[in-house]
């Protein structure tokens, strides 16, 4: 027998899609709607409630919730925002607020994964108010911690370490005024006979072994994270909460690092 949505999760992910201010528009739903050739029974109800009603027909037809699951695909495309890219981020953090309830999760690039489901109203907020208590006892740079977020660890401490990891890319573009991601931002900003960063003064052997070693490092953590031949791996990876803590201890290291970092003189 086919998977279908209970009426009280079909509630909360039209609630999320269709919210006021962070949801789809109306010309949106209605697009949508039309290119999946769902009907729409109510387009003069509000956003959420004309949703329910278009998604409650089609899963009474056709018994199961591919439609439905086809639909968010279609709204959580990235290339939807392109001109309005911070109406993204929100919609998906609403929207995996309500999927954690059934183990679903939307990933950055808009594709549909498994995920550890969610059992309780308080599980999301109780994840993250206990990672971000060890990593305070941890003493993690304050970089790190604003990761800590219910729509980040709702479905996988994996997205809270990647978004972390992300972080790092910004700031090494933030100090150095560069463009480029992953290991080719590394090799610019921290590798090179004249480093545009360096983590010490450069005058000794020693020194110069522990600035490569800690390029390395950053590059590890943005192939660990950052490569999208290693995406499709992240599907099943559902990280424990142990596993997060060291890897957020590690880039709340590397933080620190890129903080007190300065740019070498150049002939």
């Amino acid at each position: 027998m086919e998977k279908t949505f209970t009426q009280s999760e079909l509630e909360a992910i039209t609630q999320a899609l269709g919210h006021t201010s962070d949801g789809l528009t109306g010309s949106e739903i209605g697009h949508i709607l039309a290119s999946l050739k769902m009907a729409d029974p109510t387009p003069a109800m509000t956003k959420w409630k004309r949703l329910h009603n278009a998604f409650v027909e089609r899963q009474n037809y056709s018994g199961n919730r591919r439609a439905i699951l086809q639909f968010i695909r279609e709204a959580l495309k990235p290339e939807r925002y392109a001109r309005e890219a911070q109406r993204f981020e929100p919609m998906r953090a609403n929207l995996n607020r309500a999927l954690a309830f059934v183990g679903i999760a939307v990933e950055t690039d808009g594709t549909l994964v498994e995920a550890e489901q969610v059992k309780t109203l308080g599980e999301a907020h109780r994840r993250a108010q206990e990672l971000r208590a060890d990593l305070t006892a941890r003493e993690v740079h304050p970089d790190v911690l604003i990761f800590c977020r219910e729509e980040l660890v709702a479905d996988n401490y994996f997205h809270a370490v990647l978004e972390a990891t992300k972080s790092v890319a910004d700031k090494l573009r933030a100090r150095t005024g560069l463009t480029d991601d992953g290991g080719l931002l590394v090799d610019k900003a921290l590798a090179g006979d004249i480093p545009m960063l360096a983590i010490n003064s450069l005058k000794t052997e020693s020194e110069w072994s522990e600035q490569r070693g800690f390029a390395n490092l950053v590059k590890g953590i943005f192939g660990m994270f950052r490569n999208p031949t290693a995406h499709a791996a992240r599907i099943h990876w559902l990280m424990e909460k142990k596993d997060a803590e060291d890897l957020l201890s590690v880039v709340s290291l590397i933080h620190r690092r890129i903080d007190i970092a300065h740019m070498p003189g150049r002939a």
